[in-house]
């Protein structure tokens, strides 16, 4: 390569560094204004709206588990009003059919009595999906989404239909020990990005939830993006330059979560917390560490993600890709606790 031919590089990575820059700061002031949006509504749960962001720019789909009353429904109708996307909301029961989600072919009969098949879509075809309480539907009807979370399209009756873009399913669950659950099948739990878990608002923040909810009107949420925005955004994050040292983080962190894996630590302390764990988190666990820790450095305000970054999402990124063993609960060890151990590794 000539002199002039790498001079001429440069400049081009220069520019093409500069645009990203730029972008990442308009990014970041339009994302501050959602975050802020949507705290006017959902209040004292910071980290919960963080999440969710972090959970949609990465172009993803969150699983938000809570007791009820903890405002998830009110969160997932707020960012679709916020953002800018058209939604829809499905109650699961336990007699929810797929097509009630998917939708469809009924036998339509024209003017000239031409009879045919037309199909009729399901709320599936929208741009957010809020699948109100999932576990309360039915293994086969759960699964009824698994096709649509990961290929953006569903097949009926051997046709494809292609959804929206952009298409996000934000479900809501139960914890498992409340009556009338099913839990997932660990397929489709593989297909929600992050874990979500919603926990009690502080007692300032129940203070305002009482005074803020009890009136005679309820705030409610305006929109500040459009879904083309959000699509540039989700664009953005894919371009956000990331460092050796976090992808390093990201994959030691996964890595040592395997039990029986070449990269797991094989000290004793690593071999006591491997030996808790039944099946741990594949590739996917490492593909969504690397889009959510980029999504949140611009949530954060910042251009570049680092290793905090992984650690802060380690939790809702590799809880439900992970199940431990038998022993685990007999000593009453936790999911929790075993990434608590694995990130201070890291650390």
């Amino acid at each position: 390569m000539s002199v002039v031919d790498r001079k001429a590089g440069k400049s081009a990575s220069a520019k093409n560094e500069k645009a990203i820059v730029e972008e990442a700061e308009k990014a970041i002031a339009d994302i501050g204004k959602v975050a802020s949006a949507v705290g006017q509504v959902i209040y004292g749960q910071r980290e919960v709206i963080e999440q969710s962001l972090v959970t949609i720019l990465s172009g993803g789909h969150a699983l938000v588990v809570g007791l009820p009353g903890l405002a998830k429904t009110r969160l997932v109708e707020t960012l679709g009003t916020v953002l800018g996307l058209a939604e829809q909301r499905i109650q699961f029961t336990p007699d929810l059919m797929p097509s009630d989600i998917l939708g469809s072919e009924i036998l339509h009969q024209d003017e000239d009595g031409k009879r045919s098949f037309r199909f009729l879509k399901g709320p599936v075809f929208t741009q957010l999906l809020m699948a109100d309480e999932i576990n309360r539907a039915s293994p086969r009807t759960q699964a009824a989404l698994l096709q649509a979370m990961q290929e953006y399209h569903v097949t009926i009756a051997g046709k494809r239909h292609d959804l929206p873009s952009p298409f996000h399913v934000l479900a809501t669950q139960n914890p498992l020990e409340q009556e009338g659950t099913y839990p997932l099948p660990e397929a489709q739990l593989d297909r929600f990005l992050m874990q979500i878990d919603v926990d009690y608002p502080s007692i300032e923040a129940e203070r305002r939830i009482l005074f803020e909810t009890t009136g005679a009107s309820e705030r409610d949420p305006k929109k500040v993006l459009s879904a083309k925005r959000l699509q540039e955004l989700q664009a953005l994050v894919r371009r956000i330059p990331v460092g050796e040292s976090v992808v390093e983080a990201i994959l030691q962190l996964v890595r040592s979560a395997r039990p029986g894996d070449d990269g797991a630590d094989e000290s004793a302390a690593g071999d006591d917390l491997i030996r808790h764990v039944a099946w741990g988190p594949g590739p996917r666990a490492s593909q969504a560490l690397m889009l959510t820790v980029r999504a949140r450095a611009l949530v954060d305000g910042r251009l570049a993600p680092s290793v905090d970054d992984v650690l802060a999402l380690a939790q809702p990124v590799l809880q439900h890709r992970m199940q431990l063993s038998f022993s685990a609960r007999a000593e009453r060890i936790t999911v929790r606790d075993v990434i608590a151990a694995l990130k201070a590794k890291v650390e």
